[in-house]
């Protein structure tokens, strides 16, 4: 029973409430001015707390959310608030939950929602991705040639060996010409012919360089 005006009634909604942090100009650590907006989780566990202890508990759990968001991100540097976002949240909720716990309400829950950057720091941003997808394109083409240039090597040293190989690898690059539907008429010339012209320049590159020179008179 409740007698007016000594008593009066004030509804509680016991359901978990969604309330929407407007969004808050933080400078992080390393002097970055960003803004960012929030979604607190919450519901009232203890109505006659909610009620007595603090005056328009929806206010005050509003308000508390929006100075604890300035000050907890601005603790942060740009690329932790970024790449952390979870370790952010769960550092606001229980923050919020700690002192909101005297009013008899329970924060379950706190999203940052978006991080908005300056225009001119979203393209010095851009460019440092696109520098960084370069590097890592230039890394990976670099890779590519010296593992190229190895198998190369383990092939002259295989054709070192066995000199039979390189007659193979011939004869398949001819059967490979053949299949192609092409005009290219192609006459194959016996390896050995080459192995025989290039041992004769290498035996007279040898004997030019082994005769002796003819002494030079100064008049």
């Amino acid at each position: 029973m409740v007698f007016r005006p000594i008593d009066w009634i004030v509804r509680v909604t016991l359901r978990t409430v969604a309330m929407e942090v407007p969004p808050q100009d933080v400078i992080t650590r390393d002097h970055v001015t960003v803004s960012v907006n929030a979604v607190v989780y919450f519901r009232v566990l203890e109505p006659r707390l909610a009620v007595v202890e603090v005056e328009k508990y929806l206010y005050a759990t509003s308000q508390l959310a929006q100075t604890t968001l300035r000050s907890v991100l601005g603790e942060a540097e740009l690329d932790e608030l970024l790449s952390a976002r979870e370790k952010m949240n769960a550092r606001l909720r229980e923050i919020l939950d700690r002192h909101t716990d005297q009013w008899g309400i329970k924060v379950s829950l706190v999203e940052i929602k978006a991080v908005d950057l300056p225009q001119e720091m979203r393209r010095a941003m851009s460019r440092q991705a696109e520098a960084e997808r370069e590097k890592r394109a230039k890394i990976i083409h670099a890779e590519g040639e010296y593992q190229a240039a190895e198998k190369l090597v383990s092939a002259a040293k295989a054709i070192a060996v066995e000199p039979v190989a390189l007659q193979l690898r011939y004869l398949q690059t001819l059967t490979e010409i053949g299949v192609e539907q092409n005009t290219t008429v192609v006459f194959p010339v016996p390896i050995q012919l080459f192995e025989a012209l290039i041992d004769r320049k290498e035996k007279q590159e040898l004997s030019a360089t082994s005769r002796p020179r003819e002494p030079v008179g100064v008049a």
